[in-house]
């Protein structure tokens, strides 16, 4: 088990939310020794969840940390459940992925809650 410092330094590495959701776009962590992150770090390559590169030349001569297959595999088992959100509000969010699409927020939610639309399984 590791500590909850570390299950952050697991997500920010592979660019996740603190509930391991997102698209993983990045997998590094570049700290050095003296750093509160660089003892976390070295810990989790003990564990065999992240994988070090020291002295990395385009990393400032600082160590490149990066997670493992077994890292991202801890990351979506750990990390914590979101919490329950309002139907409202899970519309609200999906507004918010979708805005471009729209005029207003008023506009989103004719199409929203357009029968024709929920037939068609989503599609236009």
């Amino acid at each position: 088990m590791i500590s909850p410092a570390q299950l952050h330094i697991l997500q920010h590495s592979l660019g996740v939310d603190e509930y391991g959701h997102g698209r993983q776009y990045r997998n590094h962590f570049v700290t050095g020794e003296g750093s509160t992150d660089w003892p976390h770090c070295n810990a989790l390559v003990d564990a065999g969840l992240m994988t070090v590169r020291r002295n990395h030349p385009l990393c400032g001569k600082s160590d490149c940390f990066n997670v493992t297959e077994a890292g991202k595999q801890y990351v979506a088992e750990h990390s914590p459940k979101p919490p329950k959100i309002s139907r409202s509000k899970a519309r609200y969010q999906r507004y918010l992925e979708y805005r471009d699409s729209f005029d207003s927020f008023r506009h989103f939610l004719a199409w929203d809650a357009d029968p024709e639309r929920s037939r068609n399984g989503g599609a236009e």
